[in-house]
């Protein structure tokens, strides 16, 4: 019998709430402090606004984790650089707001 192996995740660091797939990071930030990851789930996303991040302007809205509503990071809703337009659709979640499972 195969043994089975529980995926890696990483859950809300305030409920342990199950957020996103170890194995769906798409990068790290520049300096580490956060993951682009392509979906999240068990998530709440609020009101859109326009940014200035280091990486240009864009729309984001923040994310917040369905259980305790702690913010989690934010999606990237538009990307106003034709060189940023790959993280449209996409989430960050910063390392501090999140936790490892089943590593």
């Amino acid at each position: 019998m195969a043994e089975v192996i529980d995926p890696r995740l990483y859950s809300c660091c305030n409920c342990r709430n199950e957020v996103a797939l170890h194995d769906d990071v798409i990068s790290k930030g520049r300096n580490g402090r956060a993951f682009l990851f392509p979906h999240a789930m068990n998530i709440v996303v609020g009101r859109k606004e326009d940014k200035q991040l280091m990486t240009g302007l864009h729309t984001v809205a923040d994310v917040y984790c369905s259980d305790c509503r702690q913010v989690l990071g934010w999606k990237y809703e538009q990307a106003y650089e034709e060189t940023q337009k790959y993280r449209e659709g996409k989430f960050i979640l910063e390392k501090s707001k999140i936790v490892k499972e089943n590593w």
